[in-house]
């Protein structure tokens, strides 16, 4: 199965991506995972997608359409994969699209997560990451046991650069500006829906899994 995850930053994509992922068992392919990656490596892409990133604009589409069609086409995506949080363009998205066709694949699903920009904010403002193994958490929703430091690994927990109020709300802002003209992308071939993020996370994965075996 091959679907893409699209929705402001903050929506929780990357949890409902996880869910389907192992249903599925197919790979969770997340830019900004891969971008951040980069950025820690200090490697020319990185350093170049920093100053985008930290200024919560979107990373050019020539920069992030090679690094999706390089991962699209190693072995582990041959049964299928989630993309998570791209396209973020009609440019992209045609890209995404006329690469697929190029080895008679396409597009599964498109899953759409909808949330109020005050709900985003909130969301964000209180998110921590760990510095070794990545995994989320949030001061107030999903705190970790001892402050500051990962449950599983032990590692520091620390704030995301991005993940300040002011560009929270730019990056929201950008988002939308493309969001309108995606779904229309997306929504002519039947295949996708805008779903209630404020739902809980139960809920929400339950109406997209009926939404994909339909």
């Amino acid at each position: 199965m091959r679907l893409i995850m699209l929705g402001p930053p903050g929506a929780g994509k990357g949890t409902q991506a996880k869910i389907l992922c192992d249903k599925h068992k197919i790979p969770q392919i997340s830019t900004g995972d891969i971008l951040r990656q980069a950025i820690k490596d200090g490697s020319p892409l990185g350093v170049r997608a920093k100053k985008y990133m930290d200024a919560g604009e979107l990373v050019p589409d020539e920069v992030v359409i090679g690094i999706i069609n390089e991962r699209i086409s190693e072995p582990d995506c041959s049964g299928g994969f989630l993309l998570d949080g791209f396209p973020r363009t009609v440019t992209q998205a045609v890209a995404l699209s006329d690469s697929l066709a190029e080895n008679r694949c396409e597009i599964d699903g498109v899953v759409d997560i909808s949330v109020p920009q005050e709900s985003l904010v909130s969301r964000l403002t209180g998110r921590r990451v760990c510095e070794k193994c990545a995994k989320m958490y949030h001061v107030q929703t999903s705190p970790p046991k001892s402050d500051g430091e990962c449950d599983d690994c032990g590692g520091t927990l620390y704030i995301r650069n991005d993940d300040n109020e002011a560009t929270i709300i730019k990056r929201f802002e950008v988002y939308s500006q493309q969001a309108k003209a995606l779904s229309g992308f997306y929504s002519e071939g039947g295949k996708y829906r805008k779903f209630d993020g404020a739902v809980s996370i139960d809920e929400l994965s339950s109406q997209i899994s009926r939404f994909l075996a339909h």
